[in-house]
């Protein structure tokens, strides 16, 4: 297991990550963190932990610059988080050590939004998990056009939420799952629902990039 620390060319910024990469990894999956959130972000890194069990490559990394991400606007601007995921996912593809993986995404909240628009414009990539996310805010165009297997995982208790990935859901027409998570509220607090959607996607990636 091999960790790096890697900054991200996008546009005229720079973007801090941390690439995790398990021996013999064939696969790799890109982390968009939800609005306020980091690469730091402890949820994330535990799905990461999980992944990388499974054989799993992983890239955790800052949507947004610390000056950017003081500005409120910027954590819902959809449309920059999303061309920030493209632009990493097309500089991790040339480097060295992850030319040849299968790629797919890990959104949470509004990364998963961004998650599904970038996944619809790059054809490659071969599998997506929301956790908890807004793929509502995707563009329509893209919940349409998307050819990755999806899945959706929400909290049994994030009612508002529940209610809005269904209306995406019934959208998309690619392979496609929803699963709630019986008693977690939006940011899976409770004991053992973290544990539970890291378990399944690392289930839903392991099946489609592995």
């Amino acid at each position: 297991m091999k960790s790096e620390e890697i900054c991200i060319p996008a546009g005229s910024v720079k973007l801090d990550g941390i690439l995790v990469l398990p021996d013999k990894a064939k696969s790799l999956v890109l982390f968009a963190h939800g609005a306020g959130s980091s690469r730091l972000s402890p949820r994330n890194k535990f799905v990461a932990g999980v992944l990388q069990k499974a054989g799993i490559a992983t890239l955790l990394f800052d949507l947004l610059t610390e000056q950017e991400d003081m500005i409120y606007e910027n954590r819902f601007n959809i449309n920059l988080i999303t061309k920030r995921l493209i632009a990493a996912t097309n500089y991790i593809c040339k480097h060295p050590k992850c030319k040849n993986l299968k790629i797919g995404y890990f959104g949470a909240s509004t990364g998963a939004a961004a998650a599904i628009n970038a996944a619809a414009q790059l054809k490659f990539i071969r599998a997506v998990v929301s956790r908890g996310g807004r793929p509502d805010l995707a563009a329509a165009a893209n919940l349409d056009e998307l050819k990755a297997p999806i899945l959706l995982m929400i909290g049994g208790n994030d009612d508002v939420v529940i209610e809005l990935n269904k209306q995406a859901f019934a959208k998309i027409s690619c392979e496609k799952k929803l699963e709630i998570v019986s008693g977690a509220t939006h940011l899976f607090d409770e004991p053992g629902t973290l544990e539970e959607v890291a378990g399944l996607a690392s289930d839903w990636f392991v099946k489609h990039l592995v």
